[in-house]
């Protein structure tokens, strides 16, 4: 089963974020415990002691998904927008907000690497006329939230037109970096001098900003598309020498990604976590004795070459958050199957296990029955409380925190959010 609808467009839930939120919540207030959602029943028999515990949101700026509600807006609206959502995670009782600051090649803040994000003006390049990241970061703070800064590292576009990049693009100064795949262009994770870049741009914000985190998503080597080929054939050709085959010197690529980024954060600055929120399935059984009991469709190991469970075990990060984004019973990929078997991916490792959950399919007619109960979210914040190695949930995405098509964060708040809690750390 795809994973990919994590990232399409549910219209109209973001335009309506400035009106549905509380007031501004004070920096001395932040821990305090906001007032209870009107018509939200408090349930008895739940565990309410407040305890460390991630609780998370992304906010999501691709294709202006969650953030800004559209381009072009004026600074001052966009910053209302933004800390609308910080109040949000405040009001609904979560401790950090998980922000998209390189949606597309680009940047959030003014990098000396990228080009500003088209998301913002509606022109990639084009200034906003003020600094979102280091904004996000201080309002966030303000509140007593964490501020995850999310990065994709290979994503340039979501079109394949070069010349629609702005002008010093450095895909534009480095065509031979950049691959057209499934109607997008992709930077080539196979060229030494693109991880290096990557890794640079990326840095830069760990450098000039008091990040909690940098975080990343999904997305390594592409998806499959059907009939179509990633054609990295001449760079296997030039660098693949000493591998047994493509997808081993491919994983390989993305190791050294990994691997060489949490070495630098941490040299940078020590304190800073690294995160990744990788598809919910490793492998399947039925491929890898060692894989969960599941029949996806897609497997990080084999079809984005992303070893996330080797990761781990190697500690090179400092949590992985998958997207189980699944309900209990459903039969290909279980919820009920995957939370055990990332407890025990993470067992005996330092790495915190955050389970990434689609709120956004909550009340989806187009998702199964399980999807339609407002209960089914909160049900799973109570299966996984079974195992200690959880210590958290993040919530796919901040207008779905913000709009709850059917309730479901409101469940989720009622009978588990009671009281705020701090991340661990």
């Amino acid at each position: 089963m795809r994973q990919m609808a994590r990232r399409s467009f549910v219209a109209g839930a973001a335009g309506v974020v400035a009106g549905m939120v509380g007031t501004v919540t004070m920096a001395g207030d932040a821990f305090a415990d906001p007032p209870r959602r009107s018509g939200v029943p408090e349930r008895s028999g739940r565990r309410h002691a407040a305890r460390r515990e991630l609780r998370g949101m992304w906010v999501a700026s691709v294709a202006n998904l969650d953030w800004p509600s559209k381009p072009g807006l004026t600074a001052a609206a966009q910053q209302a927008e933004l800390i609308a959502y910080l109040d949000e995670a405040v009001e609904r009782r979560l401790n950090t907000v998980i922000l998209q600051v390189r949606p597309t090649a680009d940047a959030l803040w003014p990098s000396p690497y990228e080009p500003w994000a088209q998301y913002l003006t509606g022109v990639q390049g084009k200034d906003p006329g003020w600094d979102p990241l280091g904004t996000a970061v201080r309002e966030a703070h303000s509140r007593g939230l964490e501020l995850h800064a999310w990065f994709n590292p290979y994503r340039v576009a979501n079109h394949t037109d070069p010349s629609r990049l702005a002008a010093t693009h450095p895909a534009r100064l480095h065509p031979d970096w950049v691959l057209p795949y499934g109607g997008k262009l992709y930077y080539n994770p196979g060229i030494p001098e693109v991880r290096r870049f990557v890794q640079d741009a990326m840095l830069d914000a760990v450098r000039r900003y008091d990040v909690d985190a940098v975080h990343w998503d999904d997305y390594f080597y592409p998806y499959p598309v059907s009939g179509q080929v990633f054609d990295d054939d001449a760079t296997y050709a030039k660098y693949g020498a000493g591998f047994p085959d493509k997808a081993a010197w491919r994983r390989d690529n993305t190791d050294k990604l990994v691997r060489e980024t949490a070495e630098r954060i941490k040299k940078i600055k020590k304190n800073v976590q690294f995160g990744i929120s990788p598809f919910g399935v490793w492998r399947n059984a039925a491929t890898d004795p060692l894989g969960s009991d599941t029949r996806a469709g897609v497997q990080t190991y084999d079809d984005l070459y992303a070893d996330t469970r080797g990761w781990v075990r190697k500690g090179w990060i400092d949590y992985i958050c998958p997207q189980v984004y699944w309900n209990i019973g459903f039969a290909a990929a279980d919820y009920a199957k995957l939370v055990p078997w990332w407890s025990e991916v993470v067992r005996g490792t330092e790495v915190d296990l955050f389970v990434g959950e689609a709120l956004y399919k909550a009340g989806d007619p187009a998702q199964p029955a399980g999807w339609q109960d407002p209960a089914e979210l909160s049900r799973h914040i109570d299966f996984a409380a079974k195992y200690d190695q959880v210590r958290g949930h993040v919530y796919f995405s901040g207008k779905d925190v913000v709009v709850d098509r059917i309730g479901a964060m409101d469940r989720v708040v009622a009978d588990h959010y009671r009281n705020r809690a701090r991340p661990p750390r």
